[in-house]
């Protein structure tokens, strides 16, 4: 399995990495991912987790009853809830966003995957966001799962990031580019 040195090199990644093992081992990987986009949704929506999660003043014990608590709530897997437990006994629950991320990473890796983030100044069709989908599939060489966002200061055009590469063809970036020109 071929990963970021990146990925494996943070905490996050060493915990998220061994989550992957773990979960490859008892084939559970797409379980688990899935486990993980529950509890992240959950992070984002609940505050009351949110605190949860990173309040240094609650005892380990606290932090790991409430977190199967919720576990069980969302029917999370057992190996998912095991792995919850070990994050409570560190103490190193406030990582879990980030080893969401770096577990999502190293799933779809193994998949063969990339994921890009769109950003344009106005809502895509299903059409347009399959089209580019297919586009950067065939730039890429490999399946490219597309995240859109909207950020209207574009003005118009599209952001496109693919890892650590970022394509911008924002109208907002040729207007700065002009007046620059311009100064000179």
């Amino acid at each position: 399995m071929d990963i970021s040195a990146g990925i494996k090199a943070s905490l996050a990644g060493r915990y998220a990495s061994a989550l992957f093992d773990l979960a490859a081992e008892n084939g559970k990987v797409t379980a688990v991912e899935s486990d993980l986009g529950t509890l992240g949704t959950a992070l984002s929506e609940s505050d009351d987790l949110a605190a949860l999660t990173t309040n240094p003043e609650l005892p380990r014990e606290t932090q790991g009853k409430a977190m199967a608590a919720v576990a069980q709530e969302l029917k999370l897997s057992d190996l998912t809830v095991n792995f919850l437990g070990v994050l409570a006994a560190n103490r190193r629950l406030a990582k879990l966003p980030a080893i969401i991320s770096a577990f999502r990473a190293i799933a779809a890796a193994q998949r063969g995957e990339v994921t890009a983030t769109v950003t344009s100044a106005h809502p895509l069709s299903d059409d347009q966001l399959a089209t580019l989908k297919s586009k950067l599939t065939a730039r890429e060489g490999r399946t490219v799962m597309l995240t859109a966002s909207v950020d209207p200061d574009l003005l118009g055009g599209l952001v496109v990031t693919i890892g650590s590469q970022r394509i911008d063809a924002s109208i907002r970036t040729r207007l700065n580019s002009l007046a620059q020109a311009m100064k000179a």
